[in-house]
């Protein structure tokens, strides 16, 4: 996990230091007496942030907002030895509320029992980059396609996130210059066939959802680092610098998206 510790008492530091190492020894971990410091190097999503509630330049109670209004799914895990604080902790919806002196038993409670979680996905047959340029693995190996038309429907249809599209919302993003007339209807119903048949070979026979003359993609099946970005996933963000599904022109509205929630705004704009 990616956490922070923030306390202008550095012998508090040491001891949170000491036992999120021996708690979480594969986890980026970040410490500081300073809490403006904190909030200056705050760069990407923190999974778990400890904040002590008293410190001189900005409380613990002001820093939490701050990191929170950045990044909503961040865990807010307060340490004090007041307990006078705990109902403004709760009111800010804080994960944990720990009682200084602390021991690695309560520091390991509260990361055991923290609001927020980020989905594991790691099980998931379908690996998908839309980070640089689509490509779909499975079991480590490319996808291949009949039809380079075929992936970029995969891609578009991913990137509508499961949504449901109509026969002519994936031809004016597939083949904007076709008219929407049954022989374009006919042939994108080919990628659509395509696409299942390249997947059943690969044993899996679920992915490409059919209702109604409508059409999406099966997002339970998709560990996608699009999707770990939506959920909030620091690793993903950190990984996001600017480009996806470089291919396809479909996907430049969600790309200025992504980088209006990453940055605050357009790369481009200055």
């Amino acid at each position: 996990m990616y956490m922070i510790g923030v306390d202008d008492r550095s012998s508090i530091i040491v001891m949170l230091e000491k036992i999120l190492k021996k708690l979480d020894p594969a986890g980026e971990h970040r410490f500081y007496t300073d809490p403006l410091k904190a909030l200056e190097e705050l760069d990407k999503p923190v999974e778990v942030a400890f904040l002590d509630v008293e410190m001189p330049g900005m409380d613990g109670i002001a820093l939490a907002k701050k990191i929170t209004h950045r990044y909503p799914l961040c865990n807010i895990i307060f340490l004090t030895g007041y307990s006078e604080y705990m109902p403004t902790a709760f009111d800010l919806h804080a994960s944990g509320y720990v009682l200084k002196p602390f021991s690695e038993k309560k520091i390991a409670d509260a990361l055991t029992h923290r609001r927020y979680r980020l989905p594991d996905l790691s099980d998931r047959p379908i690996k998908v980059q839309c980070f640089g340029s689509f490509e779909v693995f499975v079991n480590g190996a490319p996808v291949k396609y009949k039809r380079q038309k075929s992936k970029e429907l995969l891609a578009y249809l991913i990137d509508r996130n499961g949504a449901l599209c109509t026969m002519d919302m994936m031809i004016g993003n597939v083949e904007p210059e076709k008219p929407a007339d049954d022989a374009t209807k006919s042939m994108m119903r080919v990628y659509i066939g395509d696409l299942i048949v390249s997947f059943f070979k690969l044993g899996i026979e679920d992915l490409i959802i059919k209702s109604s003359g409508t059409f999406g993609v099966n997002t339970a099946l998709l560990d996608c680092d699009y999707y770990r970005y939506l959920e909030g996933d620091p690793f993903a963000i950190s990984k996001f610098a600017g480009e996806y599904m470089t291919q396809y022109d479909f996907a430049e509205e969600t790309r200025a998206f992504l980088e209006m929630k990453y940055y605050g705004r357009p790369q481009n704009d200055e």
